[in-house]
């Protein structure tokens, strides 16, 4: 493949694609544990619970698919094996067990509190380190993406 000349050192477009690459394990690991959710979903809100775990993960593919393409137009290969996935992850797939709204909703809102925490820390680097300003302003939409699906988790919990 042709290395992209887009304003971004060789160097720095890898570190950045390191970062993303880590971002891309914790939004794979949330897809696949939101699905999990929405196949086991139990109790007297199933219905509701169930279509909106639905909700939540198509817009997780999304945004799966949305980082690999960052990934990609930086010039490097996707991590895309489960193995991977797990090594770069700071999520765990298990789940406490329970697949009731209250269990499931407060598993679910640990993991988008993590990937905020994570996210805001690459903030400052891709900008002022790598020179990177439109990954920067992705992963902050990205951020507030998940700050907007935390809220709702943790208001259901309330």
């Amino acid at each position: 493949m042709k290395k992209p000349n887009i304003g971004i050192s060789a160097e720095n477009r890898q570190a950045i694609a390191d970062q993303l690459s880590k971002i891309l394990a914790d939004e794979f690991v949330l897809y696949s544990k939101t699905l999990n959710f929405h196949w086991n979903i139990e109790g007297p809100d199933f219905h509701s619970v169930h279509v909106y775990l639905e909700t939540l993960y198509e817009e997780q593919q999304e945004v799966v698919d949305t980082v690999a393409e960052k990934i990609r137009m930086l010039g490097h290969y996707v991590p895309a094996t489960l193995a991977k996935y797990s090594e770069l992850t700071h999520l765990t797939e298990k789940t406490k067990g329970k697949n009731d709204s209250q269990s499931i909703f407060a598993e679910l809102l640990e993991d988008h509190e993590s990937i905020i925490v994570f996210i805001r820390e690459e903030i400052k680097p891709i900008v002022e380190k790598w020179q990177a300003d439109g990954i920067s302003d992705y992963i902050t939409g990205l951020m507030e993406q998940h700050e907007k699906t935390a809220w709702m988790l943790r208001s259901h919990l309330q």
